[in-house]
Formats: C-alpha cells, structure tokens, sequence
C-alpha cells in the first residue's frame, strides 16, 4: 500500500498561513512546525537579555527584537529566534515587515526539546546568512552560555562562558552583558 507523499508548502503559502495563526511556526524544507511554549526561566532569560540590549542599544544604529520577529535565512529557514539584532537598515521579506533578513546577532535560550534543533540545526541556517557575525545560546537549566563569533576570514570560534561574573561581550551591536543579569532572578537571585 503506497502511502501519500506529504504536501511541502511554498515560502509564500507558509507566510500566508503564518500571518493567520495564532500561534508560531518555523518553516524548513517545506513543512511548518509547531513552536513550543516557554518556561518561567526561558521567559525571564530572554526577557533580560532582551531589556540589556535594548537598553544599550538606546541612540544607536542598532535595533533589537524579541521572539516575534522572523527571521529568514539564504537557506530559507524562517523562525522567530528568541534575539534578533540588526545594525543600520533593516531588510525585511516584503512589505510586512515581518521577517527580518540581515540579523547581525541571534540568541536561542535553549530548552531539552529544542536543544538539539537549535545548536544544530538553526544554528547551521543562521551562520548562511552573510551579517550575521554572532550567535549565541543560553542554557535555562544551569549558568551557560555557548556563544559563536565569525572570524574576518569566515571561520567561526566559539566560547562556552559558565561563570556568573563573567560578562558576554557581543561586538556586533558594541553591548556587555553581564550573566549575572542574564540570569537575574533564574537561580534565586
């Protein structure tokens, strides 16, 4: 017995049925899938990472979003990863201004279910896109960040931060994190 071969989307179907949902999808490869929601930790990680930026990205040529922008990559992975930075003009897909093309930052905090997806995966999708020269992933679970930094001949290094004191330096956007404000209020705190 054969079985039906799955009906893969376009872009545009995707972004049509996207606009309509209420809630988020990524799109990959034809297919939509579904976003989990978050955990307490996820939501204050990122809203602190989030409040940081902003906050010194305030005069700048640079602007920061949180999880509701889209962000689509030249491997046509679109997603909503949990920062998007972007200096000087932002592009976007069209004329939504939706889906964001030319992030120079992303941050995922990671959870057990989607670890695997966005170290490997979206992280693979990220580093197509040509600004992009930062991404960065923040453990919810324990004091961890795995950040990743595009070298001037297009290598990438990565360094795995795990001290409180310590202070993520992210030179694309010109900011200075702190963990400990990433992790404010996560560990009792």
């Amino acid at each position: 017995m054969a079985t039906d071969p799955k009906q893969r989307l376009t872009i545009q179907e995707y972004l049509i049925l996207e606009r309509q949902s209420e809630t988020k999808n990524d799109y990959l490869d034809g297919e939509m899938f579904a976003m989990a929601g978050a955990s307490r930790e996820h939501s204050l990680i990122a809203g602190n990472l989030f409040a940081a930026l902003h906050a010194q990205l305030a005069g700048s040529p640079c602007e920061v979003y949180p999880h509701d922008m889209r962000v689509r990559t030249p491997s046509d992975l679109l997603t909503y990863p949990d920062i998007a930075a972007v200096c000087g003009e932002p592009r976007f897909g069209d004329a939504e201004f939706d889906t964001l093309l030319n992030p120079v930052l992303v941050a995922e905090v990671l959870s057990k279910s989607t670890e695997s997806y966005d170290r490997l995966t979206k992280r693979d999708h990220y580093r197509t896109i040509p600004e992009v020269s930062e991404i960065v992933f923040v453990a919810q679970n324990r004091v961890w960040i795995e950040h990743w930094r595009r070298q001037a001949e297009g290598q990438w290094v990565v360094e795995e931060i795990d001290e409180l004191g310590r202070v993520l330096e992210l030179t694309s956007v010109s900011c200075s994190v702190p963990l400990a404000t990433v992790y404010r209020r996560v560990f009792g705190r």
